[in-house]
């Protein structure tokens, strides 16, 4: 397993991209209203990615992927091709952004409501929501992935959601997908260790029935295999020498501080 440890010219960089990737996630959300389809959403993302940042959508023609983002809506596990598909009022949507600026790559996604959600709904993104921070939480130099996959896995199904196995987080840099893999369940004390200059994502997948998945005929589509609603949040982190910094944190979080 080939790590890249990142530079500090290298991490500024990073730092840049992951920026503009939350920028894009802060700008669309007054878009996601009920009635808007999942391909005018990406056509907007497109538009400000390529014209107003000056970067580059990495998704799009990515292994063949058609669109410039992901719309993974309610039973939609991750990687949804955007379409004609409309919102409907109470619609959940994963939006997932990943941009790279001067070759560097920032990947980040949210959950958003079309009106107002499902109680379910709701309790399910919150409860992704604070399993990628009991995640991210773990990271610091000596700690061992199996920590991160330990803290999500236990939290979910104390809600008694389920974490999807088949899909995971991952090292990025010059490349969208790097290693190591970052599994979101797992054993305390396994895995390889972290060291600080690693950049890498979590973004725990929770189903609100079984964790089966299947992928669509399309190639890229996930759904839950029981039709179960399913949530997704996701950042990219800077490992740093006593513990973590995040590099896709929205304006909001950026301005309220530790």
């Amino acid at each position: 397993m080939t790590v890249t440890i990142k530079s500090a010219e290298e991490q500024d960089k990073m730092r840049t991209a992951g920026r503009l990737a939350a920028e894009v996630l802060d700008m669309i959300g007054d878009y996601v209203k009920p009635g808007i389809t999942t391909d005018e959403l990406d056509r907007i993302c497109h538009e400000y990615i390529t014209g107003v940042q000056d970067a580059i959508p990495a998704p799009l023609n990515y292994r063949g992927f058609p669109k410039s983002i992901c719309t993974s809506v309610n039973h939609v596990v991750c990687h949804g091709i955007p379409g004609e598909r409309r919102l409907k009022s109470g619609d959940a949507i994963n939006i997932d952004i990943t941009v790279i600026k001067d070759g560097y790559h920032g990947d980040t996604s949210r959950m958003f409501f079309a009106g107002k959600p499902s109680v379910q709904a709701k309790r399910l993104a919150e409860t992704a929501f604070e399993a990628m921070w009991l995640g991210i939480e773990e990271l610091a130099p000596g700690k061992q992935l199996g920590d991160i996959g330990a803290a999500i896995q236990q939290h979910v199904e104390k809600q008694r959601f389920s974490v999807v196995r088949e899909y995971c987080g991952h090292g990025i840099g010059r490349s969208f997908h790097e290693d190591p893999q970052v599994l979101h369940y797992g054993r305390r004390g396994t895995g390889m260790p972290l060291k600080a200059g690693m950049t890498l994502t979590v973004e725990p997948m929770v189903n609100a029935g079984k964790a089966a998945v299947k992928l669509l005929p399309d190639g890229w589509t996930v759904v839950t295999k029981d039709h179960s609603l399913s949530a997704q949040w996701e950042h990219t982190i800077l490992i740093t020498g006593d513990g973590y910094e995040v590099l896709t944190l929205g304006a909001d979080a950026r301005q309220a501080g530790p």
